[in-house]
């Protein structure tokens, strides 16, 4: 005994809970504010999300024409002449797709134009002349950008570019109709200082120009903006201007509400943003089936009518010169990310991550810690460490399947995390506060253990009364029949019973019961069944078998709240003529083993179960045994009796086993000894009980 008193359980139970309450406090704080954000964490677990359920390509409208090694070794090696790129543009555009967006900066003249290639080589004035007045090839590309729906690549630069920057209109509109609302939310959106833009020529030439640069975060693409402000000017991206050019748009319209950027429309068709105006890329898997050759549609080899109707992309994605870039699935050529926006606008399949998705993630981190709270004090850790695997399992699967259902973006690996966290401090202090109370409750389990002791020794005293209740073969000592039972209870005491005795000189009255379940309550209830069916035998004793059985079946149903039941089979052998009348109450059917006439059940004299059917009339069978005939009963704990494997012991066993033994007690003991030997250390599950009886004739 100490000399500090122990912490109460409502004082510990109330110091845990104050400090739970507080921690969950303080996660549900930076869930709300959405600090997660800031983490790796919750773009880890978006990041997941999308390699779990990755978007399924359908039929795309983007063709890629990539300029790929293959088209290198066949048309010569990068730059080429851009006289090659005028003549790839007018193939492309001879199957009139919608748009075709050329994902190549080319700020500088060609330098392979032959009035640059030749400006130092020594030749005839007059023949410099006729080269020089050959249009060049960067006039040769401005005429095949001026013949199709062209959309050029603007790039961000380091600083404000000396020439104006050309894009396509961009009308900011507030919901609110407040003008100075819509130029608040322009500074929302991503700021470049400049852009690069390509040669003059072939920049007016085109019908619309795009931004292709994208925000790299940690290393990994996964917002494109729609929209950015470069030095002021607002530039669409360049997919949202291929769009455009696809569906004739003369302008891109720009909604905005609270400071933020709501949406961008191109025509009809309107695409929802972040408030910073980008948009969250639904990825799915490279595929090769978006690209085709450039060498094989300038050969004309390729399976060029997917470029009918298409919006088809120009890009590089040989090895040595493509952009590749790391999404959060794969790694793609920069080209086939702005195939994938296309996609998006195309299927309305950008991920979205609703505005009260950190008041929802905080709310679940609320109740999800209030049942931990609940739990820890209650239950022991091996419990609970269960339950906060499953809840935490529970909130990532419940965030997976809305990704799948709805694409939308709750993040479930912070409140995991958090949960962690808290379960982790609740079982700091629930083991600081058991090592505190450490004394007090040994002395608990001590107290605990005298009294199992004291229950099992009380049990072990109710096994050796109930035994000894049972009557023994021993004191039957008649030569005229020989009789063998053994019972043997799954618990301490047992529902099964067996009882025999002489109701005159050449009479002999026997049964074995089974009362439904096991245990102490079946035990009692087989103690009251017994006495009451020895009572009934005994008061009528010349009675009819059968109407004897009834009056038993009213006896034992009378007092019987819990509603048990006892399956019974009852005999009187005449020990002068062999004569056995017999009824089987619901019980197995007992083996008649002969010497002259082999082994055979007894399937007549049937009826139900004891307390099953009132006022049930029973009929009973009728046969004559042999000299030497043998009869053997046994509970269904027999029967059913099953190894480690599950297998039942069966009745075809009980008959081999009977079959070789010649005498009541050689047969009991055959039985015990073979189920033993069946079972082996699987533990038993009912009472067994076995009961044979061997008739030796009047004389011996």
């Amino acid at each position: 005994m100490t000399s500090t008193a122990p912490e109460t359980p409502l004082l510990r139970t109330a110091r845990l809970r104050v400090a739970g309450a507080a921690i969950v406090a303080v996660i549900a704080i930076v869930l709300t504010l959405d600090l997660g954000r800031a983490l790796p964490l919750q773009q880890a677990w978006f990041d997941e999300l999308q390699r779990l359920s990755p978007r399924a390509m359908g039929i795309t409208p983007v063709t890629i024409v990539e300029i790929d090694d293959k088209s290198l070794k066949d048309l010569g090696p990068w730059p080429w002449p851009r006289t090659l790129l005028a003549q790839l543009m007018h193939q492309v555009n001879a199957y009139t797709p919608v748009a075709i967006g050329v994902d190549i900066i080319m700020p500088d003249p060609d330098p392979l134009s032959p009035e640059r290639a030749l400006a130092h080589v020594d030749m005839d004035v007059a023949l410099l002349q006729e080269i020089s007045a050959l249009p060049s090839n960067d006039a040769e590309l401005a005429s095949a950008f001026r013949a199709a729906p062209t959309v050029v690549v603007l790039a961000d630069a380091a600083s404000a570019a000396t020439t104006q920057l050309r894009v396509t209109p961009i009308l900011a509109r507030d919901a609110s109709g407040d003008q100075a609302e819509a130029e608040r939310a322009k500074k929302a959106l991503m700021q470049y200082p400049g852009a690069l833009s390509s040669l003059a020529p072939l920049n007016d030439a085109a019908s619309g120009w795009g931004l292709i640069s994208v925000p790299d975060q940690q290393g990994t693409i996964r917002r494109v903006p729609l929209v950015a402000s470069v030095n002021g000017t607002l530039a669409p991206a360049f997919a949202l201007e291929m769009w455009r050019v696809a569906v004739r748009a003369r302008t891109l319209r720009l909604l905005t509400a609270e400071g933020g950027v709501e949406s961008v429309s191109a025509g009809d068709s309107r695409f929802a943003t972040e408030r910073d105006g980008t948009v969250r890329l639904n990825f799915s898997p490279h595929d090769p089936q978006r690209f085709v050759a450039a060498v094989d549609v300038l050969s004309g080899s390729a399976a060029t009518e997917r470029l009918h109707g298409s919006l088809v992309l120009i890009g590089i994605t040989a090895s040595a010169l493509g952009d590749y870039r790391w999404t959060p699935i794969d790694r793609l050529p920069g080209v086939e990310v702005h195939a994938q926006l296309l996609e998006n606008m195309s299927e309305n399949a950008f991920l979205v991550r609703p505005l009260a998705a950190p008041l929802g993630e905080a709310l679940a981190a609320i109740l999800l810690g209030a049942l931990l709270i609940w739990m820890t004090p209650r239950w022991p850790i091996r419990y609970t460490a269960p339950a906060v695997l499953a809840c935490i399992a529970a909130l990532l699967v419940a965030s997976h399947a809305l990704f799948r259902s709805h694409r939308l973006l709750f993040d479930a690996a912070t409140p995991a995390l958090g949960m962690l966290l808290l379960f982790g401090a609740l079982v700091a202090m629930t083991l600081a506060a058991t090592a505190r109370n450490r004394k007090a409750l040994q002395e608990v389990v001590q107290r605990q253990r005298e009294e199992s002791a004291r229950v099992a020794g009380e049990m072990q005293a109710a096994q050796r009364i109930q035994l000894d209740t049972l009557p023994r073969a021993e004191s039957l000592r008649d030569t005229r029949v020989d009789l063998a039972a053994s019972m043997e209870p799954a618990l301490e005491v047992g529902g099964d019973l067996y009882d025999f005795y002489r109701l005159d000189d050449r009479r002999l009255f026997f049964l074995l019961g089974d009362v439904s379940g096991k245990g102490l309550p079946a035990s009692m209830f087989m103690a009251v069944s017994k006495a009451l069916c020895k009572s009934t035998m005994l008061r009528d004793r010349g009675a009819d078998l059968g109407m004897l059985l009834a009056q038993m079946n009213a006896e034992v149903s009378r007092d019987n709240p819990a509603a048990l039941f006892v399956t019974a089979f009852a005999g009187v052998l005449d020990l002068h003529t062999g004569e056995l009348d017999y009824c089987n109450a619901g019980q197995e059917n007992p083996w008649l083993v002969s010497p002259a006439a082999g082994i055979a059940r007894l399937v007549d004299g049937d009826g139900p179960p004891l307390c099953a059917v009132d006022d049930f009339t029973y009929r009973p069978g009728h046969l004559r045994m042999a000299m030497g005939d043998m009869l053997c009963i046994v509970s269904d704990g027999i029967t059913e009796a099953a190894n480690g494997g599950g297998e039942l012991y069966g009745a075809a066993r009980v008959e081999r086993t009977l079959a070789s033994a010649p005498t009541a007690r050689a047969a009991v003991d055959a039985l015990r000894s073979d189920i033993a030997t069946f079972v082996g250390t699987a533990v038993q599950s009912d009472d067994m009980t076995v009961l044979a009886l061997q008739w030796h004739g009047a004389t011996v």
